[in-house]
């Protein structure tokens, strides 16, 4: 199955949430406000979030009164014009300037950040790239051992400490290895946490003044890592690990079997953060670049 089938079949929920019943009424009663009020509702449920949706239904109004929205037939095209415009064009995961590119992975517990280190790692690495993480989540000896796996399985090099170690030192080692081996990109796994927690925010702000001191402007991305599944929550954790952290974009994990994959368009509408990459199954090959256009396709062809 083609990635872009993968992500058809992961959206079928959010699909079914959007146009269930909205696909039977549209013939009954037609287009105009009953029918709005309708869609504006079940954007909201399928958690394109209340600015995003009510934005979208005013210019799906707008364009009925311009007479570009007439029949039935004319509802979906329209509004795959409008959620495109909103999402923009891509802005994938590069790496670009100076080497060693540095990437900081940051997130609440259970995302699939790890993993998604893990991903990006084999993505690079088939790019042609050499790559070293650190697996700087010295919290759990397990992450470190499963970053560990993650470096057997794609050919990535690890620089790794005792758990319990200082976080950002294992961050500055493995910075330092990339530089001294000629890496062109160092990965830094951080452990999870809410982002109420003050000091374990604290502690990412240490990791990335380490950073910068070894290398200039680093990190250059700082992704966030979000479950889509967790719908406004997920909305609510960008917004303030930005707020926090500053964030350069996301990655939108678990997006294969969610109704609530109307996020992409509330994070993209309120924050205007890039979606760098997105997930949608469990191979290693499930974490692409976010293509609007594939995603529109998706939910509305």
């Amino acid at each position: 199955m083609s990635f872009t089938d993968k992500l058809k079949k992961g959206l079928q929920k959010t699909k079914a949430v959007l146009f269930m019943e909205i696909d039977a009424s549209l013939f009954t009663r037609g287009i105009g406000e009953d029918l709005f009020l309708e869609i504006e509702e079940k954007l909201i449920a399928a958690d394109v979030g209340v600015k995003a949706s009510m934005e979208i239904v005013e210019r799906l109004r707008e364009a009925h009164k311009s007479g570009k929205l007439k029949k039935p037939a004319d509802l979906k095209p329209t509004l795959k014009s409008i959620v495109l415009d909103i999402l923009g064009l891509p802005q994938p995961f590069v790496i670009f300037g100076e080497r060693p590119f540095v990437v900081l992975c940051i997130g609440v517990n259970g995302v699939g950040k790890t993993t998604t280190i893990g991903k990006l790692a084999h993505k690079a690495i088939t790019e042609g790239h050499g790559v070293v993480m650190a697996a700087a989540d010295t919290f759990r000896a397990a992450a470190i051992e499963q970053l560990d796996i993650w470096s057997k399985r794609t050919g990535a090099q690890i620089v790794k400490h005792q758990p319990g170690s200082d976080p950002a030192a294992v961050a500055f080692d493995a910075l330092e290895a990339a530089k001294s081996r000629g890496l062109d990109l160092c990965i830094i796994d951080t452990a999870g946490r809410l982002h109420t927690k003050t000091p374990l925010m604290e502690e990412l702000k240490k990791i990335k003044r380490v950073l910068a001191k070894s290398v200039n402007f680093a990190p250059h991305e700082t992704l966030l890592v979000v479950d889509a599944t967790n719908g406004q929550n997920a909305l609510h954790q960008a917004r303030m690990f930005n707020e926090a952290i500053g964030v350069t974009g996301l990655v939108l994990t678990k997006l294969d079997g969610t109704a609530k994959g109307g996020i992409v368009l509330a994070i993209r509408r309120e924050l205007n953060i890039p979606i760098r990459m997105i997930g949608v199954g469990e191979s290693i090959d499930d974490c692409r670049d976010f293509v609007p256009e594939e995603f529109a396709s998706a939910l509305f062809d």
